[in-house]
């Protein structure tokens, strides 16, 4: 009897282990760039924050650069 008991708690004792191990390997990068493409493929921008974000953009100025003497005369 003692020894199954002993027995039992040895084996869950190792389940729990390898259970461990396995949650704590995890994914490796070479740089901090590929983290950030791994997260940007695992994670879902709510359809709501892009909304904002674009009509965000969509109030910015142009890009659209001037010559220096363009700036100067006003033009």
């Amino acid at each position: 009897m003692k020894y199954e008991k002993k027995f039992i708690r040895k084996e869950q004792q190792q389940v729990s282990e390898s259970h461990q191990q396995q949650q704590s390997a995890g994914k490796e990068f070479g740089s901090v760039e590929e983290m950030l493409r791994y997260d940007v493929q695992q994670t879902q921008v709510p359809p709501d924050l892009t909304h904002r974000l674009n009509q965000s953009l969509s109030k910015e100025p142009s890009a659209v650069r001037r010559s220096w003497w363009q700036r100067l005369w006003g033009k």
